[in-house]
């Protein structure tokens, strides 16, 4: 028996499945609506240099894509066949995840200097870059280094896209 009366077979089935039905939605939501709104709002910002332009494109995108994967997350089948819990909590979890992943990179851009915002929300990438690895490093058995990488990876790849926009415009 473990010491909160469950027995230690129930107790790690439990703990094999809280990253699966929790944790898992939580970090689709953040990379998604990270991943989501990163271009756009760095495209927006370097091509008009109106960090208010980008804040409005930011929040409009956080919430389409909050959306979208909420009801996507919500609707992907009941979780009794994948042990992947209710599909209403999952779909919480991605939306409260996806908003905050996109809200994130988009309230620096209340800063009226576009170089000030635009660093601000740099600053803020680094932190969720970080954050990011060492929710998988924790929760998925990934080593951090290995973890952040992947993680820079795909922000390294976004950034260069939205830049080259950027300066299109």
């Amino acid at each position: 028996m473990s010491v909160l009366g469950l027995p230690n077979s129930a107790r790690q089935r439990s703990d094999q499945l809280f990253p699966l039905q929790r944790v898992q939605p939580a970090m689709a939501g953040l990379a998604g609506g990270s991943f989501s709104v990163l271009a756009p709002i760095s495209a927006v910002v370097l091509g008009t240099h109106r960090p208010l332009y980008a804040f409005f494109a930011g929040l409009a995108i956080a919430i389409g894509v909050d959306v979208g994967m909420a009801f996507s997350e919500g609707r992907s089948g009941s979780g009794d066949l994948t042990g992947r819990g209710n599909p209403y909590l999952r779909g919480s979890i991605t939306w409260a995840g996806t908003f905050l992943g996109g809200i994130v990179h988009t309230l620096p851009l209340l800063i009226a200097h576009h170089r000030s915002a635009f660093t601000a929300a740099i600053v803020m990438v680094a932190f969720e870059l970080v954050a990011l690895a060492w929710i998988r490093s924790r929760f998925f058995n990934t080593g951090f280094l290995r973890s952040f990488a992947s993680v820079a990876l795909a922000g390294a790849i976004i950034v260069l896209i939205s830049a080259t926009l950027g300066t299109l415009a």
